[in-house]
């Protein structure tokens, strides 16, 4: 299993910005390119009781920072894979990446019926 990138030790509206695109072809692994290595890593993850509205501020600091990430989206798929259950990876929190999942599992089983509908037809 990958370590986080985050150096110690976590989609609301982000402003779209350019990411520059990661050479596939490096060798090295993707999180060593991660901005957030650079980052306190309790931007990243809660505190235990964390406020609402100090949650919420704090989500959006971490978000500016996964949007000027190189690999930001090598970084919400490891998220998304492992699952990754805390904090925010890629741009998205915990409770986003729920709902990406929740959203590729729809999709997979209403590809699978159609698959499945065309093949009984044909």
């Amino acid at each position: 299993m990958l370590q986080p990138p985050h150096q110690s030790l976590q989609v609301a509206a982000v402003p779209a910005q350019r990411v520059p695109v990661r050479d596939r072809n490096d060798d090295a692994p993707w999180h060593t390119e991660a901005v957030c290595r650079r980052d306190e890593a309790g931007l990243f993850f809660a505190p235990s009781k964390e406020p609402t509205a100090a949650r919420l501020s704090r989500e959006e600091a971490a978000k500016r920072v996964c949007a000027r990430c190189p690999v930001m989206v090598e970084c919400r798929e490891h998220a998304l894979l492992q699952p990754e259950p805390y904090g925010v990876w890629g741009g998205l929190t915990a409770a986003e990446r729920r709902v990406v999942l929740a959203r590729r599992r729809r999709r997979d089983l209403e590809l699978k019926k159609a698959t499945h509908t065309v093949a009984a037809a044909g």
